[in-house]
C-alpha cells in the first residue's frame, strides 16, 4: 500500500496469525518460559479505555518477552459471575447465563480487534461447570480440613427482597433495589479461615521485591498485625443483674489508667439485656443496626453513644465503668466491645467531649512543658514517644514499653488480661444468598449436620434457564435443585442455595490457565512446574488489596494441596493509572447535574490551551466544566473504542494509549492526541515505503562511515538499547515511544543517498520497526515486508545495540550563560575541563551574550554542559 490503510492492513495480519496459530502455545521442556497475565474482565458487553489501557500493556510485554526468545503464555478469560448479570437479567427479563454469554462474544471479538497476543484455546469463563467443578473439589478439601468452616455473621439484610445486600447496595439505609429499611441481621455463614495464614501473609510481602511498594503498604496495613493485650473487666453485679466478665482487645494496654467508659456493639449481648427496659435504647439499637456493616463506613461515620445504665469494674482500680452502645463498634470483630480512653484516642476524645465523660490524662511530655486541655485534641496526646505516664499511681513516670509491661504484668497475675498479638484481617465471609454464582457443595441433613458433596457428583450445577426477579434467591424456591438425599444416611436433604462470592473464582484462575481443558486435575503438576508463578501480573490498583490478598491466600492453599510450588502466585505486579477525561454537566432545577459527553461539546482554548468555556453542540449555549474524572457511565465521559478502532486502526489507539503518560500514572484522554498518534504512524509508514520502493543497498560498514554516517547509527542503537530497558526493566512505555519517534524524525530529515547513507538509514528503519513491534504489531508487520524481510517481525530475535556503534568520538555540550541555554559544542571525549570550558567561550553565540562582560565563574559539568556566570 502507498499509503496507510490501517483497517485493511490489520484485518491482512489478524488473518496471518489466526491461520498460522501464532499465538499458542505449549510446554517446552528446556525452553524458559514467561507468563504475562492481565486481570479478566468482567463481560459487561463492551470494553472500556481502562480494558484497552489494561490489555495493551500486558500485550506489549508478553510480545517483547517474546522476541527474547521466551516462550510465553498470555491467556484470556472472563470473570463471568456475580451481581450485575443477576441485575440485568431482572432488568432484560433474560437468564444470566445467556446475557452473560453473549457478552463474552462480543467482548471477544473486541479483544481480537485489537490485536492482543492471546491463546484463545486457554480461554476460561467461571460460569463454566468444568471450570467451577474445581472450585468446589478444593472447597470440600478445605472444608475437611477445618480451612473452611460455618458460623453465624452479622450481614446487611433486605427484608422485602429476602437477600444480604453488599454496602454499596445500601442507599440512606434502605435496599437499593426494594427500598426497604435494611437491617443488620446474623446468618449462618461459610468462612475461609484466612486468618491462620495471616503471618505468612504478612511476612512473604518481603519477597515481593518488584511489586509497587504502594501495595505491599496496603496490604501490610489491611493485613494489620498489631501487639496489645486482652483486658477483662468484671460485671457490676449491681447494675448488670448477673456475674459476668467483658473482654476487650487493645494496642494501648499502658493508657489502661485512662479508661473513662467501655462501648459495645449494638448486638452485644449487654446492649440487648439493657435495652429490654429501656425503649429508648431499643431504638438506638435498631439504628445502629440499620447502619453499614463495612468497617471503612463506619470509620467515617458520625460516632454516636447511648448508655446503657450498667457498668463494668476497672481491673486495677476497681472503680466503675459505664458501658455505651456505640455506633462504631462492629459486632463480630473480636468480642465487639472497645475499651475507650478519652484523653489519648482522637476518636474516644470527641465521643467523651460529646457525652461529657471524664477525660483522664496519664500521659505528659517528657521533656518539655505539659500543655494538655481537655477541650482540644493535640497529635501528640496519641503518641508513644518522648511521653511518660502521668496520674497513673504506681505506673507513674514510666516510657511507653515500661508502662505496657508493667500493667499488662499486673492483668496477668490478677488473671485479667493477657499480651497478644492480633490482627486486623478477619476470616473471609465467602456465602452469598444470590442465584448467579458458584454453589457451595454442601448438603444438609437433619441426622448428619453439614455433609460435603461427594467428589464423583461434582460438579453441583448451577440451573441456567432462570431468570431471577430480585425477590431472594430463586434456587432457594427450586426443589429441582435443593431437594436432595444426604450422600450418608440416605435421609431427605436440603442443598445449600447460597453461592460463593465471586471473589473465589478470580483467586486462582491465574492457575487454572496452566492446564485449563484439564479434566482430571485443577492444575496439572508439569504445567504449573513450567508455567507458574506469573511473572508479570498487570491491573488496577483498586484490587491491591482484596484480590490481590485473596490470590495469595489461594496459592498458598493450593501449594499446601500439592498443587502448586512457590509460596507466592505472582513475581512483577504493574498497576496502572486510571483514563480520565474532561467532564460537562448543566444544573437541573432539582439541583442534580445532567453530565454531557464531551463528544457533543464544542471548548474554547486560551493561548496557552487551557479551556476557558464550552458550549452544547446542539443549542450553542454553555454547558459547566467539571474538570477530569475517571471515565465513567455516571459521569458520561466514556470514550467508545470500538468507534475509534474503525476509524484510526488498532495500532493508534495502541500506541496514544502507551505514549500519553507513564503506565502507573492517570492517563487523560486527548482527542488531539489520538490524531497526534495517526499523524505518526502514516509519517512512518510513507518513510519506510519511500525506502522500500528502492533496491536494497549493501549491509552496513561500521569502519567505512563518515562523521553523520556514525551518528545516525549511533542513534539509532541508542534507540534500540533504550526501548529494550524501557521496556523489559523501566516499563516505561512512553519513553520508549519517545525515542523511536525522535529517531524517525532524524531519518525524515536523512538526504545521504550515498550507498553508505542508505544503509545505516535502512538499518535504522529495521531498528524502529523492531522496537515498535510490541507496541503496534500491524503496521510493523506491514513494514517488515516491505523492507524484504522473511517471517513475522514478533518471531524475529529482539536485536541487542552494537557496542561499536554507541562509542563516540565527540560529545555534545550545551553551554548554558546564566543558567540560560544560550549555544551547544563538540568536544573530544577525553577532553578536559579546561579545553571543554575554552571551546565553550569560543562558541560564536556564547560570545554574543558575553560582550562587555567579566567572566565571574566556569562551571563545566563533564559530559553534559557548561554554565558561563557572568
Amino acid at each position: 500500500m502507498a499509503d496507510y490503510q490501517p483497517q485493511e492492513l490489520e484485518a491482512r495480519v489478524q488473518d496471518v496469525w489466526a491461520a498460522g496459530g501464532a499465538f499458542r502455545v505449549r510446554e517446552e521442556p528446556g525452553r524458559a518460559a514467561f507468563y504475562c497475565l492481565a486481570m479478566f474482565p468482567y463481560p459487561s458487553g463492551r470494553l472500556h479505555m481502562g480494558h484497552v489501557r489494561n490489555y495493551t500493556i500486558g500485550d506489549v510485554i508478553a510480545r517483547f518477552q517474546r522476541m527474547r526468545g521466551r516462550n510465553v503464555l498470555q491467556p484470556m478469560g472472563w470473570d463471568a459471575f456475580g451481581l450485575p448479570a443477576e441485575n440485568a437479567a431482572i432488568k432484560n427479563g433474560l437468564p444470566p447465563a445467556r446475557w452473560t454469554r453473549e457478552n463474552i462474544t462480543q467482548m471477544r471479538h473486541q479483544l481480537a480487534r485489537l490485536g492482543f497476543a492471546y491463546d484463545w484455546e486457554r480461554e476460561i469463563a467461571t460460569c463454566d461447570p468444568a471450570y467451577y467443578r474445581w472450585e468446589q473439589w478444593l472447597f470440600i478439601k478445605l472444608f475437611k480440613k477445618g480451612v473452611i468452616y460455618k458460623k453465624s455473621g452479622v450481614v446487611n439484610w433486605d427484608p422485602v427482597d429476602q437477600t444480604v445486600l453488599a454496602n454499596e447496595q445500601v442507599i440512606d439505609g434502605r435496599g437499593w433495589r426494594s427500598g426497604a429499611l435494611v437491617e443488620k441481621r446474623e446468618i449462618p455463614m461459610y468462612y475461609f479461615a484466612i486468618t491462620k495464614y495471616a503471618e505468612e501473609l504478612l511476612s512473604d510481602l518481603d519477597q515481593l521485591e518488584a511489586w509497587p511498594e504502594q501495595v505491599r503498604t496496603m496490604q501490610r496495613n489491611w493485613i494489620g498485625k498489631s501487639f496489645g493485650a486482652d483486658i477483662v473487666f468484671d460485671y457490676d453485679e449491681a447494675s448488670i443483674g448477673e456475674s459476668g466478665q467483658l473482654c476487650v482487645y487493645s494496642t494501648r494496654p499502658d493508657t489502661l489508667m485512662g479508661a473513662a467508659y467501655v462501648a459495645v456493639a449494638a448486638e452485644h449481648p449487654l446492649a440487648t439485656r439493657a435495652a429490654q427496659q429501656n425503649p429508648e435504647l431499643a431504638a438506638f439499637i435498631a439504628e445502629c443496626k440499620a447502619g453499614s456493616v463495612a468497617e471503612a463506613d463506619m470509620a467515617t461515620a458520625e460516632k454516636r453513644g447511648m448508655p446503657t445504665g450498667q457498668f463494668v469494674v476497672h481491673p486495677l482500680t476497681g472503680n466503675r465503668l459505664p458501658v455505651f452502645v456505640a455506633n462504631y463498634v462492629l459486632w463480630g470483630y473480636g468480642e465487639g466491645a472497645v475499651m475507650a480512653v478519652p484523653a489519648h484516642d482522637e476518636r474516644d476524645f470527641e465521643f467523651a467531649r460529646t457525652y461529657a465523660l471524664p477525660i483522664i490524662q496519664v500521659y505528659q511530655p517528657a521533656d518539655t512543658d505539659n500543655d494538655f486541655s481537655s477541650s482540644v485534641w493535640k497529635e501528640w496526646y496519641a503518641a508513644k514517644e518522648g511521653l511518660v505516664t502521668c496520674n497513673s499511681g504506681p505506673y507513674d513516670g514510666k516510657t511507653f514499653q515500661q508502662a505496657f509491661d508493667a500493667i499488662v504484668a499486673d492483668l496477668e497475675r490478677t488473671q485479667h488480661g493477657a499480651r497478644k498479638t492480633q490482627f486486623r484481617l478477619r476470616d473471609w465471609g465467602i456465602s452469598r444468598q444470590r442465584y448467579w454464582g458458584c454453589p457451595i457443595p454442601i448438603i444438609h441433613c437433619a441426622n448428619c449436620g453439614d455433609v460435603p458433596v461427594p467428589e464423583a457428583d461434582l460438579p453441583v450445577v448451577l440451573p441456567e434457564n432462570v431468570v431471577p426477579d430480585g425477590a431472594g434467591n430463586p434456587l432457594a424456591r427450586m426443589p429441582a435443585f435443593h431437594a436432595c438425599t444426604c450422600p450418608q444416611c440416605g435421609a431427605d436433604a436440603r442443598r445449600e442455595t447460597d453461592t460463593m462470592d465471586t471473589f473465589v473464582e478470580s483467586s486462582w484462575y491465574y492457575a487454572r490457565y496452566a492446564s485449563p481443558q484439564s479434566a482430571s486435575a485443577m492444575v496439572e503438576p508439569d504445567a504449573a512446574r513450567y508455567w507458574l508463578p506469573v511473572d508479570q501480573y498487570v491491573g488496577g490498583i483498586e484490587h491491591a488489596i482484596l484480590h490481590l490478598l485473596y490470590a495469595r491466600f489461594f496459592h498458598k492453599l493450593m501449594r499446601d494441596e500439592g498443587l502448586v510450588s512457590g509460596d507466592e502466585p505472582f513475581t512483577r505486579l504493574l498497576t496502572q493509572g486510571m483514563v480520565v477525561a474532561d467532564t460537562f454537566y448543566r444544573q437541573q432545577p432539582d439541583g442534580k447535574k445532567d453530565w454531557i459527553n464531551p463528544a457533543d461539546v464544542d471548548v474554547q482554548r486560551d493561548d496557552k490551551g487551557r479551556m476557558v468555556a464550552a458550549t452544547l453542540k446542539a443549542d450553542g449555549q454553555l454547558v459547566e466544566i467539571g474538570g477530569m474524572e475517571k471515565m465513567s457511565k455516571s459521569k458520561n465521559n466514556g470514550v467508545d473504542p470500538q468507534g475509534l478502532i474503525d476509524r484510526y486502526g488498532a495500532d493508534t489507539i495502541r500506541l496514544f494509549i502507551l505514549f500519553a503518560a507513564p503506565p502507573d500514572q492517570s492517563l487523560e484522554w486527548s482527542d488531539a492526541g489520538v490524531e497526534g498518534a495517526s499523524r505518526f504512524l502514516k509519517r512512518l509508514w510513507r518513510l519506510v515505503m519511500a525506502e522500500a520502493e528502492l533496491p536494497a543497498p549493501g549491509a552496513v560498514e561500521p569502519a567505512a562511515l563518515n562523521e553523520a554516517q556514525r551518528d545516525l547509527r549511533r542513534q539509532a542503537h541508542q534507540m534500540i538499547a533504550k526501548v529494550g530497558d524501557d521496556i523489559g526493566r523501566r516499563q516505561t512505555f512512553n519513553t520508549a515511544i519517545a525515542a523511536v519517534m525522535e529517531l524517525s524524525n532524524a531519518l525524515g530529515r536523512w538526504t545521504d543517498d550515498s550507498p553508505a547513507g542508505r544503509a545505516v538509514a535502512r538499518e535504522a528503519m529495521l531498528l524502529s520497526v523492531c522496537a515498535l513491534a510490541p507496541m503496534v504489531p500491524h503496521i510493523a508487520q506491514g513494514l517488515w515486508e516491505a523492507l524484504g524481510q522473511p517471517g513475522l517481525v514478533m518471531d524475529a530475535v529482539w536485536p541487542e545495540a552494537d557496542p561499536a556503534a554507541l562509542e563516540r568520538d565527540e560529545l555534545e555540550i550545551v553551554v548554558q550563560v546564566n543558567g540560560k541555554r544560550r549555544g551547544q559544542i563538540r568536544v573530544p571525549v577525553d577532553a578536559d575541563r579546561e579545553t571543554v570550558g575554552q571551546v565553550a567561550l569560543a562558541e560564536p553565540n556564547v560570545q554574543r551574550f558575553l560582550e562587555g562582560a567579566e567572566v565571574r565563574k566556569l562551571i563545566v559539568v563533564p559530559g553534559k554542559l557548561v554554565n558561563v556566570v557572568v
